[in-house]
């Protein structure tokens, strides 16, 4: 615990959220920044220019989490990829239901405050890497292999930039006749991206979720949850 230690006091003050997933009716308690200016101010040099979207409880990792809760089958005993873990609220979700679970994300912040959340509320941590899925490294590739089963992602579709790496990526990572399980809360660019990917074969289901959300500013929101199945 001790480089975590460190690793989270340089993030300055931190906060404990309870976190309700509306379906399952299962209460997580992640630990999160309360100075996102300090956060930003890091990033001011970031050649990416990647804002710490990481450091907020957001619906759709929530919404996820709650599908995975709710169909625990599909991961458990699974090996299982998350793209943009954040602060481990889906990756607490997947080891509860007994992922092999392998979390990435760009930011080492959210690297560590994933590993205390998971540690916190499923008593175990997943296998962390550090990436910038837009140019994924070829370790990052030689260790995916054949690709994952099952691949999670909540809210990583910004931009239009994001499309086509994320595309070339998951055609990489999911393994054919495996599951990208996306959640995203309405953007066009997330739309287009499914557009794309049905183009290239891929099969794809959703579902919409309300709920009451863990920022108030977010209660009115909806949720899609897509299940997009590589040919």
């Amino acid at each position: 615990m001790g480089r975590l230690g460190v690793s989270l006091n340089d993030l300055g003050p931190l906060t404990t959220v309870e976190v309700r997933l509306p379906r399952s009716g299962a209460n997580f308690h992640i630990t999160r920044p309360t100075d996102i200016d300090r956060l930003i101010d890091a990033m001011e040099h970031d050649p990416e220019e990647v804002l710490p979207h990481w450091a907020e409880i957001w619906p759709s990792g929530i919404a996820l989490a709650d599908e995975i809760l709710t169909e625990p089958a599909i991961v458990r005993g699974q090996r299982v990829l998350e793209l943009g873990c954040g602060l481990g609220t889906t990756a607490i979700a997947a080891l509860q239901a007994g992922a092999d679970l392998t979390v990435t994300d760009y930011a080492a912040g959210a690297l560590s405050l994933c590993r205390a959340n998971t540690l916190a509320n499923a008593g175990g941590a997943p296998t962390q890497l550090q990436i910038n899925w837009r140019k994924p490294s070829d370790e990052f590739l030689t260790l995916a292999g054949d690709g994952f089963p099952v691949v999670l992602a909540a809210d990583v579709l910004y931009e239009a930039r994001d499309i086509d790496p994320l595309l070339d990526l998951v055609q990489r990572v999911v393994a054919p006749g495996g599951l990208l399980w996306l959640a995203e809360p309405g953007r066009p660019i997330a739309r287009e991206f499914v557009k794309r990917a049905e183009g290239l074969g891929w099969s794809s289901d959703w579902r919409a979720h309300t709920g009451s959300w863990a920022e108030q500013r977010d209660a009115a929101m909806t949720v899609t949850v897509y299940r997009l199945y590589r040919p």
